[in-house]
This record gives structure tokens, sequence and C-alpha cells, in this order.
């Protein structure tokens, strides 16, 4: 049986994208080059409550890609994959192509 995770209040589920560590042709890529944090949305909490009880909605939604701080996050482990629970107000800003 799959477990999925669906967070609570503001918090973001999220894959970490592990960057290639060489190119096509197979030239090693220096850590520094790779090293670029980001990840997957992969399920969001519905918000936090205001101080009058309003709802405010989580600022960024599933599938988006999103830069992510260099330290925090909780670690979850569902299965063999391993995802990252950040509030919305730790997320850094969503990369676009």
């Amino acid at each position: 049986m799959a477990k999925r995770l669906i967070p609570l209040f503001n918090r973001v589920l999220v894959e970490k994208i592990v960057p290639p560590s060489k190119t096509s042709a197979g030239i090693l890529l220096p850590e520094k080059t790779t090293k670029l944090n980001s990840g997957k949305v992969i399920a969001v909490g519905p918000g936090a409550r205001d101080r009058d009880g309003k709802l405010i909605p989580v600022s960024v939604k599933e599938g988006d890609t999103v830069l992510l701080p260099e330290y925090g996050g909780t670690e979850v482990k569902l299965g063999e994959k391993e995802y990252h629970l950040y509030r919305d107000d730790d997320i850094l800003g969503t990369l676009c192509d």
C-alpha cells in the first residue's frame, strides 16, 4: 500500500531535485556547479489562518519548481522516496523555465 502525505496548515511537501554529476558526453561536473538547492512541490497544505480566522492560502502549487534554503525543512521518508517538509514562508522563490 502506497502512503500519501497531505501537509497541514501552510506546509509544503517537496522532493529535492538532484542535479546530474556529469554531462551527456561523460564529463564530470564540479560539485559547486551542480549545487542549486531546488525541488518539485509534491503536495501543499490548505494554508494558515490570520488573527481574524481568514484563510491565507499557500503561495505555491503542486508541480511548481521552487528554490529552497540551504538549511531547514523536515526530512520525511515515504517508502523508498525521501521528501522534505517546509513552511510556505521558508521557500525562497519559484523557478520558471
